[in-house]
């Protein structure tokens, strides 16, 4: 019975999620007259209620920590990658805020019209050199408008127990801004995998460090501080979220 109230409930969200995303993309393009702020509001509602789906139909419960780390001012957020949900729960805690895609996304009919609305750091990702530059000129241009900058350092989704290649894009705009960045880690990949349209019921533990400061220091150092603080939490954070179940994947891999 618990099976089937989890793949129920997971087809649900999950249709949910792709018959409103046109309606949102058209929605999207009604908010050209309006000022940004209010602009950002009414588009980002739609994630807002993709997560309250997500707790009344899967069962997904949120608990986030740190939030006291958070500083008065936008700086560069730079979380772990493991999951669909990220992209949309880090909405909850760093608003206004932009973030890293692809070009290609924005052009896409209706979607990516509605995603240019939200101003986001658009880059031609295979460029290597100029797209780090892309990064660092927008990014600074973002933060100065009062925006945080959520940039996922591993680029792309990597499951739950495995770690990806830390990209120096996030640590190279936060030096170059002079703004601290503040690191996520969490679960979310056990809940909710990459890949996957299933949703475990359960618990996603959001932990937010201190914020690591820029101001003087390498972009090397810099970018093995946050990488070393988001990867030693991992293993800590899912055992707090189910305790006493034993963790033995590795995040070394």
């Amino acid at each position: 019975m618990k099976r089937l109230r989890t793949l129920v409930g997971s087809v649900l969200h999950q249709a949910i999620l792709v018959l409103s995303l046109p309606v949102w993309g058209v929605l999207s393009l009604l908010t050209v007259p309006f000022p940004y702020a209010l602009r950002y509001r009414l588009i980002t509602s739609w994630g807002h209620f993709q997560l309250w789906t997500l707790e009344r139909l899967c069962g997904v419960r949120i608990r986030v920590e740190g939030l006291e780390h958070r500083p008065d001012q936008p700086c560069v957020v730079m979380a772990k990658h493991q999951s669909a949900w990220e992209t949309l729960g880090l909405l909850r805690w760093f608003r206004p805020q932009t973030w890293v895609l692809k070009r290609e996304l924005m052009r896409i009919p209706i979607f990516g019209w509605g995603l240019a609305l939200l101003q986001p750091i658009a880059i031609d990702r295979g460029s290597g050199a100029r797209a780090r530059r892309q990064v660092v000129e927008q990014g600074v241009a973002r933060l100065r408008a009062g925006r945080w900058v959520v940039i996922f350092p591993e680029g792309t989704r990597v499951p739950a127990g495995h770690k990806g290649r830390y990209r120096a894009g996030g640590a190279i705009l936060a030096c170059e801004a002079g703004v601290p960045i503040l690191p996520v880690a969490h679960n979310a990949g056990e809940i909710w995998p990459r890949g996957s349209i299933i949703k475990q019921p359960g618990v996603i533990l959001v932990r937010i460090g201190a914020p690591v400061a820029t101001e003087g220091r390498p972009v090397g150092e810099v970018l093995a501080e946050v990488e070393g603080w988001i990867e030693d939490q991992m293993a800590e954070i899912s055992a707090q979220a189910y305790p006493g179940t034993p963790y033995t994947k590795s995040f070394r891999k």
